[in-house]
């Protein structure tokens, strides 16, 4: 995976793979799928792979219930960056206004 691609980009191509592989024949079972998509997952992924593996069976678990987890992973980093932006220009604002409210300040001081 690279560190640029999202999980459903990921997990489209490895079904493509997977899809041609078994027009030609061979027999691949959902857990060694899954087995080899966990280790092609970034790192940044460990941490819900590990909750995963102490909290599910991973012989049982398809490859759409992986990638369903790991996408709300995915989207919460996404929330969360979104919402550090907006609280973020928040303060760039707040700073500007104090900023503003200080040179009035100023200037009534100068005038009197």
């Amino acid at each position: 995976m690279k560190e640029t691609e999202t999980v459903k980009d990921f997990s489209d191509k490895v079904m493509n793979v997977v899809n041609q592989i078994r027009i030609l024949g061979e027999e691949l079972t959902e857990k060694r799928i899954v087995n080899k998509v966990l280790v092609s997952f970034l790192e940044k992924f460990e941490h819900k792979i590990s909750s995963l593996e102490d909290s599910k069976d991973m012989t049982q678990m398809t490859l759409s219930e992986l990638v369903n987890a790991l996408q709300v992973v995915e989207q919460r980093k996404a929330i969360r960056e979104e919402a550090e932006g907006v609280v973020e220009g928040a303060l760039i604002a707040n700073e500007r206004r104090k900023g503003q409210f200080k040179e009035d300040d100023e200037e009534k001081q100068f005038l009197d």
